[in-house]
């Protein structure tokens, strides 16, 4: 680890120059490890909250329910901003510990809590060690220009895989475990981030100085603004899906919580098989945006479909298969976009914006699931999905295409990826 700031100052060193370096690689599979083993802890409650809540003080009322689910989305929101600001100024890794310190914490909070609203509170308290940030602006720092869209990709297709874990590991955990022990799980997965960034992540460059467009800029980007909006319809869509999909795989499947496996492990097996090859065919052939703009049209489908036969057990399994796709594929791109359209001076904003979008879509979703439930029934709750991603979908349509970058046939200059206009 000691020679890697003398390898990205100097990428001659490398024996090809154009092509990713041990440490870019090592970097990348580090940084998304951590978003991995963070967002395992928050995924693993979904499939099952709803269901725990109604055995808990105050867990009868569906808005507090969702609450708590989202409540994590609203800190978030409120700190992704400051704390990508707090990494420019003390240093990436420095604020990316204290980030899952908090979140350790919250997840002790809530393991411990009486009642719905003290769970409530332990989510708060886990949304705001807000790192998402200030960890891709790491993987920014660590990587030069022609390999950054690979490891955003890769750290966006970590969530997608962790979602799809959680969801057929969460059952099984709560019979093991129960809620308590899946929300002190989620501390112990954080304290093991801690670990791999101050052993396994290469130490980071210098931030790079020099002046910066205002923060209007990178706000008021068109395209950044359809990117943003995407992601925050990704997750609003998925929070309010999961206030109600297990009490329908329930009710209209007979499957009792511990079996819902039996749904998910295929469906998320399957999508995957379908997910790596459309991205894989988006970056070969240069199709990022129609594979994008299919992905999201997928993602409507899904949603209508699921809104007309959300009474039948094999419209809900083959939504969640058709969802799974679309979910995986978008959540792999949308970062990669965002690292192409941002200004490059102006990455970690642009992230902060992006990753306070997609948590305001947790709280939303989640939330908004909730009250649609208590107030409507399942249906409109896929209905109110579906009406955002047709939205998404005119936004992504009319979007100005995505340049893709491709690495150079020349080795990079002597000061690498530290090159302050990089």
């Amino acid at each position: 680890m000691s020679d890697f700031p003398e390898k990205l100052l100097n990428p001659m060193l490398s024996p090809t120059s154009d092509a990713m370096s041990r440490d870019e690689k090592r970097a990348g599979m580090a940084l998304a490890s951590i978003f991995a083993l963070r967002m395992l802890g928050l995924f693993l409650i979904l499939p099952v909250f709803a269901i725990h809540a109604q055995t808990i003080p105050g867990g009868d009322d569906l808005t507090l329910v969702g609450i708590a689910l989202g409540a994590y989305g609203l800190t978030q929101a409120m700190f992704q901003i400051p704390f990508g600001m707090a990494s420019d100024a003390f240093g990436r890794k420095r604020v990316i510990v204290v980030g899952l310190l908090l979140f350790a914490a919250g997840s002790a909070m809530a393991a411990l809590a009486p009642d719905i609203w003290w769970t409530i509170a332990g989510r708060v308290l886990q949304g705001a060690g807000a790192i998402s940030a200030a960890v891709t602006a790491l993987a920014a720092d660590l990587t030069r220009e022609q390999h950054r869209t690979k490891v955003m990709a890769l750290i966006g297709s970590s969530i997608g895989l962790v979602f799809a874990c959680s969801l057929v590991a969460a059952p099984a955990l709560y019979a093991l475990i129960g809620m308590a022990g899946i929300f002190w799980m989620t501390a112990v997965l954080a304290v093991a981030a801690i670990g791999l960034v101050t052993h396994v992540v290469p130490p980071a460059p210098p931030l790079p100085q020099g002046p910066k467009p205002p923060f209007r800029q990178v706000l008021l980007n068109t395209s950044l603004l359809r990117l943003n909006f995407g992601i925050f319809t990704l997750h609003m869509v998925q929070m309010a899906m999961f206030v109600v999909v297990p009490g329908l795989l329930i009710s209209y499947g007979g499957l009792p919580l511990a079996s819902h496996w039996k749904v998910y492990l295929p469906a998320v097996l399957a999508s995957f098989v379908i997910m790596v090859p459309a991205i894989i065919f988006a970056e070969k052939r240069n199709k990022v945006q129609p594979v994008f703009v299919l992905a999201i049209g997928l993602l409507l489908a899904t949603l209508l479909a699921m809104w007309l036969g959300s009474g039948s057990f094999m419209v809900v399994a083959g939504g969640l298969l058709s969802f799974f796709v679309a979910f995986n594929v978008l959540e792999a791109m949308l970062p990669s976009l965002i690292s192409r359209v941002a200004p490059p001076s102006a990455k970690g904003a642009a992230l902060g914006v992006y990753n306070t979008t997609q948590a305001l879509g947790v709280f939303t979703g989640a939330a908004m699931g909730g009250w649609l439930l208590k107030n409507f029934d399942a249906g409109s709750v896929f209905l109110g999905g579906a009406m955002m991603a047709a939205l998404w979908l005119a936004a992504a349509a009319t979007m100005a295409p995505v340049a893709l970058r491709r690495p150079v046939a020349t080795a990079p200059p002597a000061h690498g990826i530290l090159d302050t206009k990089s």
